[in-house]
């Protein structure tokens, strides 16, 4: 099992929300259990609605450029070995580091089966296919090479998966994927529909449609008002 000499600090943006506080208490306890070498900082902005891709980058750049941290959603559970060979190697790759190959939603069944204490790889799971959120391993450094992410997307819905377009065509190559699974606890969802999701869906489609167009990308990142993409 790789080890760590030093603490990390992971990063976990967070807005109370009465059916989301029992999934963020389990994060924050199982970082004590079983990664105690990780120190938690919760993040938030002042925007009238949560703006997750805002507190990622206030949080990551509130840092020394090359201090690898841990930007982790507050329902979401990372294995160990991963997360610790993801801090390893994104000290030097450039790259941003997802500690997972498969991201497992548990749903209230699974999440139920963990609480009572059955082992979180066993518990009953949805496999979210192509999943690039949850946990995040980087630098300053790197995540600024590419514009973090975008701003623009406010509320729910679309600000990873830009990210994951932004950061293939700027960097050219994907996230460093490290063998293992991430664990996405139950809470009550939140409402994707109405105008400003409608917003993000429409700004989404840019993206989409400079995917793989460096210069192209490069533009729409650096309308985005969030970080340098040079």
């Amino acid at each position: 099992m790789p080890q760590l000499d030093h603490p990390v600090t992971v990063i976990i943006p967070w807005r109370p929300a009465p059916s989301r506080v029992p999934a963020f208490d389990f994060v924050v306890d199982w970082y004590a259990r079983h990664l105690p070498e990780f120190r938690i900082q919760t993040i938030d902005t002042d925007d009238d609605v949560f703006v997750l891709a805002a507190c990622r980058n206030r949080g990551i750049a509130a840092h020394d450029p090359d201090e690898v941290v841990v930007v982790c959603d507050a329902d979401t559970l990372p294995e160990p070995e991963p997360l610790r060979a993801a801090v390893i190697a994104a000290r030097t790759s450039g790259l941003v580091h997802l500690p997972y190959t498969e991201y497992h939603w548990l749903g209230r069944e699974g999440d139920a089966q963990l609480r009572a204490g059955v082992p979180a790889a066993e518990c009953d799971y949805e496999l979210v296919i192509g999943a690039c959120s949850g946990v995040y391993v980087t630098t300053p450094r790197t995540w600024a090479s590419h514009g973090g992410q975008d701003e623009r997307f406010r509320g729910w819905g679309f600000e990873d998966a830009a990210w994951f377009l932004a950061h293939n065509a700027l960097l050219g190559a994907e996230p460093v994927r490290h063998e293992g699974n991430v664990y996405a606890l139950h809470h009550a969802a939140e409402v994707r529909a109405g105008a400003r999701y409608d917003a993000n869906a429409a700004l989404m489609e840019r993206y989409r449609a400079a995917e793989g167009d460096r210069e192209a990308m490069a533009q729409l990142v650096a309308g985005s008002g969030a970080l340098s993409s040079s």
